[in-house]
């Protein structure tokens, strides 16, 4: 599909529903699922047709064409029908209680694969390239995150000072205000947030905003409460599924953004990076050394 038309591609179009799900109405919402279910049968059917299907007025099929980012239903119906020119990217692949583990294995990796080319598509140079400079002359920056995001926190604070970088990932409320509110002006505060509604990253972001800190979001959802708040906005993909809770998907494709924000940030520094990472690498292997009992000989 065109982008120029509402800024949505064709290969990203299931996944943008997917993420900005949360923040419909419930009419929108009904919707929006059947978009997920089969997005091929949507492309197919006239406003009328999915009026019925879905037990929405027509009036509220506009809206949500609208909400999505399109002019109206014909082109959000010319975007589905690009998107069911991809049919891989279609199928839903949910996991079911009686799967095989051989299926199991297809399923997960294709999720994966797939949150990982939605997550490229959608993560532009421009915007990435910002929260780069923004880290490089930052004095020190804050990561929150909980659960499976609380664990993509803790990579970027670690990737960051293995390059020199004063970095620090709070998964507990407490201890992330504490800190946000200490930030100044020019430090960074990064939320991350699969569905961007997470409290405990929504309040220490805002006090890290309040305090004149370049605030960034790594959200599924550009229309959440974190992305509003965040200055800059990277979106990652992946859904949560019933059998996956804290969803591999969803954490692999905000570790790919961590991942292509450390190798920006390293590139800009590389002089003081390839020292830091020497030295934390060299102190790292003598302390093994030291502590690993030597193995006997036989």
């Amino acid at each position: 599909m065109d982008d120029s038309a509402n800024g949505l591609r064709a290969d990203t179009l299931v996944a943008t529903v997917r993420g900005v799900l949360p923040s419909l109405t419930p009419a929108a919402q009904t919707v929006a699922r059947l978009i997920l279910e089969d997005p091929a049968t949507v492309a197919r059917s006239t406003i009328t047709e999915l009026s019925a299907a879905s037990g929405t007025s027509e009036a509220t099929i506009v809206r949500t064409a609208r909400l999505l980012g399109f002019a109206g239903y014909p082109q959000l119906r010319l975007a589905l029908a690009a998107a069911a020119a991809q049919p891989d990217r279609l199928v839903p692949g949910d996991l079911a209680p009686d799967d095989p583990l051989s299926a199991v294995i297809q399923k997960v990796a294709r999720a994966e694969s797939e949150a990982i080319n939605d997550t490229v598509a959608q993560l532009t140079s421009e915007r990435l390239g910002l929260v780069v400079d923004a880290i490089v002359g930052a004095r020190r920056i804050d990561a929150y995150g909980v659960s499976a995001s609380g664990l993509v926190a803790g990579d970027v604070a670690q990737k960051l000072l293995r390059i020199g970088l004063s970095s620090h990932a709070f998964q507990d409320a407490h201890l992330a205000l504490t800190s946000a509110v200490l930030l100044r002006p020019g430090d960074v505060a990064i939320g991350i947030s699969t569905s961007g509604e997470t409290p405990d990253v929504i309040e220490p972001l805002t006090r890290a905003k309040e305090a004149g800190a370049t605030t960034v979001a790594i959200t599924n959802n550009p229309r959440s409460s974190i992305a509003e708040l965040a200055e800059h906005v990277l979106i990652s993909a992946g859904r949560e599924t019933e059998f996956r809770p804290g969803a591999l998907a969803s954490r692999i494709s905000q570790l790919l953004v961590v991942d292509c924000l450390f190798v920006g940030v390293a590139q800009r520094t590389y002089d003081s990076s390839q020292e830091a990472l020497a030295s934390t690498r060299r102190a790292v292997s003598e302390f093994t050394r030291r502590t690993t009992p030597a193995r006997r000989q036989p």
